[in-house]
């Protein structure tokens, strides 16, 4: 098993140099050279992929007690493939823009001055997005004083609702007693007055 796996490694590692030997010289290359060479490294890449693939799977076939160092190697594998992928890339977005400015009849100071252009509109969307975020950042802030200032209101309201309600029942305790000390006042009066005739001397 292991020996397929190291035969598969020896057809990744020879592939991956070949493929990054010509990500290097395309964007050097004469046009019509430079598509052919494009085509060529894209077929490679795929071929890179269906090596990986088959190594994953070698990988799985492998106990778990000595599987560890196979999957450090296939992580590296996956790295170096994701790192040929990026610069093929590169390379690409260079030669499109070299075949573009040939089309155009564009030179190099105008792509220069395109850049230029984009990176300056760039900064300002980047300085209107900082804009617009410090003016969300204040009307969340305003929202949250203004609901904090309604929440005051409410207590507040309810604090003087809760004082009124005991005023009221003060008021109404104050007049019980008002009529309770006028009932006992009156029946005091109305003992003195019997008292009074019966102590008078009679005639």
């Amino acid at each position: 098993m292991s020996s397929d796996f190291e035969g598969y490694e020896q057809d990744f590692a020879v592939l991956t140099a070949d493929i990054t030997s010509k990500v290097a010289r395309v964007p050097r290359l004469p046009p019509d050279e430079k598509k052919q060479m494009v085509a060529n490294v894209e077929k490679q890449l795929e071929e890179a992929k269906e090596l990986l693939e088959q190594m994953d799977l070698e990988v799985r076939e492998i106990p778990p007690q000595s599987r560890g160092m196979y999957s450090n190697r296939m992580r590296s594998y996956k790295q170096e493939m994701g790192k040929l992928e990026t610069d093929f890339k590169r390379s690409r977005i260079a030669y499109s823009d070299e075949v573009r400015n040939e089309l155009l009849g564009d030179d190099g100071n105008s792509s220069e001055n395109q850049r230029a252009h984009l990176l300056d509109n760039t900064e300002r969307l980047e300085r209107s997005s900082r804009r617009l975020e410090a003016g969300y950042q204040i009307a969340v802030e305003t929202e949250q004083i203004g609901q904090e200032m309604l929440e005051n209101l409410s207590h507040d309201r309810e604090k003087i609702q809760r004082a009124r309600e005991r005023l009221r029942e003060t008021d109404a305790n104050l007049g019980k007693s008002s009529r309770i000390l006028t009932g006992m006042l009156r029946r005091g009066c109305s003992v003195k007055e019997q008292l009074h005739l019966s102590l008078a001397p009679k005639a």
